[in-house]
């Protein structure tokens, strides 16, 4: 990868843009907002990877399978330096480097075939539906990596300050100042309107012994939510007791965060009380007009009446209660364990937890969010 020129984060934001008008051009469907996505993940990521940077465009600036033989030859050609040549012919490639390696290298290499990168595409998308608790470690890697890129969007909600508009209400204090300016002479009027901010989430991660397979894909997904917006989102395990994590979420690396999650958790692989935990967490994390995330399998050990108690206060003060429940998943799935009985009716929305596509899902979820009552969202969901 070249350095940026003298220009710094400028020069570095041109180069990667002039990238996405490069694969517009050989008929890549990099749009504005796909770059802008592509720019956001290298945010977060290390520029100076090549490897990072091929990934991070792979993920975000094509459109679909078709895109990804064009992106290989324009990354190939981009980042060597030279300009990519749109009528080149596609059975073949200049450069064996990524096309296929990281989802196993099945001697590609040896001809330069192009015909590995549909194959490739296909195992990307198995990859993306398959349950994380049937994965081996390479994939769970390749998972683990594209978690890190997850856009942790989140919904907007009205802020009571306001800020400087061209529309909304008099501002009266900078018109009367400005005026003063002036000498007293008319002045333009200013505007104002509230500003907006991001809504709460507060996730609880169930940590227990039945939910192993699948605690450490959720602290992931919880790590890209506290890396998006760590001033709007407050993390705990829960076992048989709460513990906040979100200190050690804010960590850039997620391996060094996880790594910190696990010094941190007393109570791994343990069992489940989560009517204490939910009522120890409405006394640490306020949750008035918070989305309230618990991920847990609802294996309770505890009492099922505590737990309703607590999640029908839970969902008088959240503005939704999202359960992620990974066995959700399995169209054979019925909600007839006591806790998750006990906890439906107050669920806002009962989504699955178990795949990459899973957590896509949930992320666009609370990025669009919805203002229905809990009944509406039980009635949609549950």
């Amino acid at each position: 990868m070249p350095e940026p020129r003298s220009g710094g984060a400028r020069d570095l934001v041109a180069t990667m843009t002039g990238f996405a008008r490069t694969l517009r051009a050989a008929g890549v469907g990099a749009d504005h907002q796909r770059t802008q996505g592509f720019l956001t993940a290298l945010g977060h990521l290390d520029v100076a990877a090549e490897r990072d940077v091929y990934w991070a465009g792979r993920l975000t600036l094509c459109a679909g399978p078709d895109d990804l033989a064009r992106y290989d030859r324009c990354f190939a050609a981009y980042f060597a330096g030279e300009r990519p040549r749109p009528g080149r012919s596609r059975t073949t490639v200049t450069v064996t480097r990524l096309v296929a390696e990281p989802y196993g290298s099945r001697g590609q290499e040896e001809a330069g075939e192009q015909s590995a990168v549909p194959a490739t595409a296909s195992e990307i998308e198995v990859l993306r539906n398959r349950d994380v608790a049937r994965m081996t470690a390479a994939e769970r890697e390749q998972v683990n990596r594209m978690l890190a890129l997850l856009r942790g969007v989140r919904e907007r909600r009205g802020s009571r300050r306001f800020t400087p508009a061209h529309s909304g209400v008099l501002d009266s204090h900078r018109t009367v100042r400005e005026a003063i300016r002036r000498g007293g002479e008319p002045a333009r009027l200013r505007m104002r309107t509230h500003r907006d901010r991001p809504r709460r989430v507060v996730m609880l991660v169930d940590v227990s012994g039945s939910m192993a397979p699948y605690a450490d894909t959720l602290l992931r997904f919880a790590h890209a939510l506290v890396r998006a917006e760590p001033r709007a989102t407050e993390v705990f395990s829960a076992g048989t007791r709460l513990t906040r994590i979100t200190a050690e979420l804010r960590h850039r690396d997620p391996d060094v965060a996880m790594l910190a999650v696990s010094r941190a958790i007393p109570d791994w692989n343990g069992g489940t009380r989560l009517g204490e935990e939910i009522k120890a967490l409405l006394r640490l994390a306020d949750p008035r007009g918070a989305t309230v995330v618990i991920a847990s399998d609802g294996w309770e050990r505890g009492s099922p009446e505590i737990l309703g108690a607590q999640m029908a206060r839970l969902s008088r003060l959240a503005h939704r209660v999202v359960w992620v429940n990974p066995h959700k998943g399995d169209p054979a799935y019925r909600p007839l364990t006591a806790g998750i009985m006990a906890a439906l009716p107050y669920i806002t929305d009962f989504v699955a937890g178990h795949s990459l596509a899973a957590f896509e899902d949930l992320a666009a979820l609370l990025a669009a969010g919805t203002r229905g009552s809990a009944r509406t969202g039980r009635r949609s969901h549950a």
